[in-house]
């Protein structure tokens, strides 16, 4: 009984010194997806991700200081180039894990038609916006109004969120009548799950490629490894499409 205690006792010991937690920042527009896909990982990998979301440029200013974070789940696919090519992070690991939609999106059902003309009649106070200079959402946003030709019109109208997720809070509480979001922030079984939404044409913006990658803190680290072999399998590419992205 007691080797065999001593038995289990040694193989938990083993299970434990292999697990690994790796520490993630992610793009705000990825927080539900890596909210699934987390627990998900942890439960068949026995490593844990440990999740900072947040603004990309913002994200890469703080790793250029010393942030802790291993892996990167970026807004889109330069600022994982730029952190390879400044030593920053490992190079040949940069994958597109999803492509973003972006949506002008209100709380109010009957706000927005189905092709977006709101945009050019007029009628609403402000207008959200995420931070171009930091989340790829935002400057998604300011291409789109320039090719629409409203860009001079609404600039008064503006409210910048800090990244995508606060943008979306402008917009769901009403401090914004409408803005500019992410599509996986308002989908709910393929369809708008609140309020009223246009799909914005992906010509009138550049593809949102949005790319992870293991930082050179992570380099050598089990559970990053794993973190980026697991988004590329099959339970969370479809727990990615189910948000709305598409894939590769």
């Amino acid at each position: 009984m007691k080797r065999l205690s001593a038995l289990i006792l040694s193989l938990l010991a083993v299970a434990t010194a292999r697990a690994d937690e790796v520490q993630v920042a992610v793009a705000a527009n990825f927080t539900g997806p890596m909210q699934v896909i987390s627990v998900l990982f942890e439960r068949d990998t026995g490593h844990k991700a440990s999740l900072a979301f947040g603004a990309t440029g913002k994200f890469y200013a703080q790793i250029a200081n010393g942030a802790p974070f291993e892996v990167l789940l970026s807004a889109d696919d330069e600022t994982p180039a730029r952190l390879v090519r400044e030593g920053l992070a490992v190079a040949g690991t940069p994958f597109t894990y999803a492509i973003g939609k972006l949506v002008l999106w209100s709380a109010d059902p009957k706000l927005i038609d189905a092709k977006g003309d709101i945009l050019k009649k007029g009628g609403f106070k402000h207008l959200a916006i995420a931070n171009p200079k930091t989340a790829p959402y935002g400057a998604a946003a300011v291409q789109t109004m320039g090719k629409l030709g409203v860009a001079d019109s609404v600039k008064p109208l503006l409210v910048q969120g800090e990244n995508i997720a606060q943008t979306h809070q402008f917009v769901s509480t009403g401090a914004a009548e409408l803005g500019f979001v992410a599509y996986s922030q308002v989908i709910k079984n393929g369809q708008f799950g609140s309020g009223s939404g246009w799909v914005v044409p992906g010509n009138l913006y550049d593809p949102i490629l949005q790319d992870a990658v293991i930082l050179a803190k992570g380099k050598d680290k089990p559970a990053a490894a794993a973190l980026l072999t697991y988004l590329k399998g099959q339970k969370a590419r479809d727990v990615i499409k189910s948000f709305g992205y598409e894939l590769r």
